[in-house]
């Protein structure tokens, strides 16, 4: 094995050299640019030994079937410490590998561009297989079976599976659940912060009931909900429902307005018609087809309407003006007398507090929230309130922080704050300004929230997870503790075969990424969730699209499957027609090992545009090639600290 003559130190700050002459013919090229190249990846070669070497004590504590992928890890890592992308652009002038396609066999690839070197210059080149901990189809392979271990086996003709969120009614709908299979449901996931045990029993026997008899294989993923910070309780608005005509551009009414009555005590129609209202069974028997009925409304007005149609149910009432309607409103029928009978059960509508730029939000703890309060007399104007679910978390908060709400749709920032209230002034919403209701999502992306891992609900909910999913979700992964945690709790149930997927949904889990795939590989079967919808909030949407492609690669560097997730054919699923924007975006997660679809009304067709899509792509990539460029987020792990890889035991 020749020796480099030359010594170069691979370093961040000191750009690589490169070709004197890049653009000259290659009948002219100089051989000392091989040997510069040679020099320049020994370089690097040692610095993935050296990390490597750091981290012995982590990796002699993993099991000998995990050691290659978290050897190949840490040589990963110790790559993407410098920014590498003019030292590709001079292996490719040369017209050798330029190490874009690398993560799964990091090592492995560098010396095979060595060894082409030398032989480039005539020299002889002794492999180097010992030190490698995956060559190219080896680490291929690794993949490939820790996402059989995970997900089971994948499918004929897609090597993607499909992960399909299900709807409450799958707890009872046995034939929906028997669609989702035979549609090509991979993994059923049902999410724990929702609905109860019950459900999720009753959901997991109707997958595995439906997977049986269809000769197939699903697994069943329960996500527990984990420390979520969500908007507290709103004040409910005013049980008042309007009721309009349709009109054309001259404002004449083409269509009447509709109501419909139900006799009191009885269940209302759900054909999907306008709304039921309840009425005393008495009066509506004796209402027939034609008879006018007279009301005044909520603002006083007085309105006349015609039966138009009656059927067992109740009857239907047109009106060709606006009419605002509530609980107590007397109807009164031509003919009847004196005879007047309140409406009753119009729905109370879910509070909401309006938010526009400027306004200033009041964020507390254990309070109804409510909208802004003009001052009246005697009366202050009092913000806008709402509280949060995780109190806790408003010590914690600084001046200045950035807040987000809703999944990005509202945004705002920290102008004062104490241990139990937190002002916000809105600095980001639609011109004309945001609703924000309850059980909404909260973001604190610039602060560093001091959490733990697993609630005690979330303690609670274990208990049915082990007994009916094969994978648990843990959901705001964050640290590498945090996974520790979950593997003891799981142990302590007897559940320590169970397959876990680490959901990376903030900053904090992103940056701990590579501590966290560490402690993942002592569990027997472990993946990555890109949970983008938390994750663009807290990172920034505009660069999702590089935090996505950064995890890809260091869970195909540790040899973990991926998911997929988040607003995948979102709008498929939920109206039944695509966007052209999404039908990329389902192409683009053909480079993980899953993919996972939310559930709406259309969800079939979803799953069916995902397969279709999935079996097309796979037939032009796999993964993507990489610019090398220096990831400033994931500096190399350290032993021994707390968040670090010595937590690994």
């Amino acid at each position: 094995m020749a020796v480099p003559r030359n010594t170069h130190t691979i370093d961040g700050a000191m750009p690589l050299p490169t070709p004197a002459s890049p653009d000259r013919p290659a009948e002219d090229w100089d051989p000392q640019v091989a040997e510069d190249l040679i020099a320049d990846l020994w370089a690097l070669r040692q610095a993935m030994r050296d990390n490597e070497t750091r981290l012995e004590t982590v990796l002699q504590s993993l099991d000998a079937a995990r050691r290659p992928s978290a050897v190949n890890l840490a040589h990963y890592l110790a790559m993407r410490q410098v920014d590498l992308r003019r030292l590709q652009d001079r292996l490719a002038w040369v017209g050798v590998s330029s190490l874009g396609r690398a993560e799964s066999h990091v090592l492995a690839n560098v010396d095979k561009v060595i060894g082409l070197l030398h032989r480039l210059l005539g020299r002889s080149w002794q492999p180097l297989s010992g030190d490698e901990p995956a060559g190219f189809h080896r680490g291929t392979a690794l993949l490939q079976k820790h996402a059989r271990a995970l997900f089971g086996p994948a499918p004929r003709r897609r090597a993607v599976r499909v992960m399909v969120t299900l709807p409450r009614e799958a707890a009872h709908d046995t034939e929906q659940v028997a669609q989702m299979v035979a549609a090509g449901m991979n993994v059923a996931r049902i999410n724990c912060a929702h609905d109860g045990p019950a459900e999720w029993a009753a959901m997991a026997a109707s997958v595995r009931r439906a997977a049986r008899q269809q000769g197939l294989r699903v697994r069943v993923l329960m996500d527990i909900a984990g420390p979520k910070l969500r908007t507290g309780p709103i004040a409910a608005g005013p049980a008042v429902m309007r009721f309009k005509p349709v009109r054309d551009a001259y404002g004449r009414a083409t269509a009447p307005a509709l109501v419909r009555l139900h006799a009191a005590g009885h269940a209302a129609a759900s054909d999907g018609g306008p709304a039921s209202l309840g009425i005393d069974p008495d009066w509506l028997d004796r209402v027939q087809l034609d008879d006018p009925v007279e009301l005044t409304d909520t603002r006083g007005s007085a309105r006349r309407l015609r039966v138009v149609s009656r059927t067992p149910a109740g009857v239907t009432l047109a009106c060709d003006r606006t009419v605002y309607l509530a609980d107590g409103i007397l109807l009164h029928r031509q003919g009847d007398g004196d005879r007047q009978a309140p409406l009753q059960g119009v729905p109370v509508p879910p509070g909401q507090v309006h938010l526009a730029r400027g306004d200033r939000l009041d964020l507390v703890a254990h309070v109804q929230g409510h909208g802004r309060v003009p001052a009246g007399p005697g009366r202050k104007d009092a913000r806008a309130t709402i509280a949060c679910t995780l109190p806790e978390v408003l010590a914690q908060v600084r001046k200045g922080h950035r807040i987000w709400f809703d999944d990005g749709r509202i945004g705002g920032v920290v102008r004062r704050c104490s241990a139990r209230r937190v002002e916000v002034e809105i600095t980001d919403a639609r011109l004309g300004g945001e609703k924000l209701m309850a059980d909404k999502g909260i973001n604190l992306p610039d602060t560093d929230l001091d959490l733990p891992a697993l609630t005690a609900q979330d303690l609670t909910d274990l208990d049915t997870v082990v007994r009916h999913a094969d994978i648990v979700g843990l959901s705001f992964a964050q640290s590498a503790q945090d996974v520790l945690s979950l593997r003891q709790q799981l142990a302590d149930r007897g559940a320590s075969k169970m397959g876990v997927i680490l959901k990376v949904e903030t900053r904090r889990g992103f940056a701990n990424l590579p501590q966290m795939l560490l402690v993942a590989m002592t569990l027997p079967a472990a993946g990555v969730m890109i949970a983008r919808g938390d994750l663009a909030v807290e990172c920034g949407y505009e660069r999702l699209a590089e935090v996505q492609e950064e995890i890809l690669w260091a869970c195909e560097a540790a040899h973990v499957p991926v998911v997929w997730a988040t607003q995948v054919l979102e709008t498929l699923a939920r109206t039944g027609v695509p966007s052209r924007a999404e039908i990329t975006d389902a192409a683009m997660g053909g480079r993980a090992e899953c993919v996972m679809l939310n559930k709406g009304p259309h969800i079939l067709d979803a799953m069916q545009t995902l397969d279709d899509i999935l079996r097309r792509m796979q037939a032009h990539q796999a993964k993507k090639r990489p610019l090398l460029r220096a990831l400033k987020t994931w500096s190399l792990p350290t032993p021994g600290r707390p968040d670090g890889p010595g937590g690994v035991t």
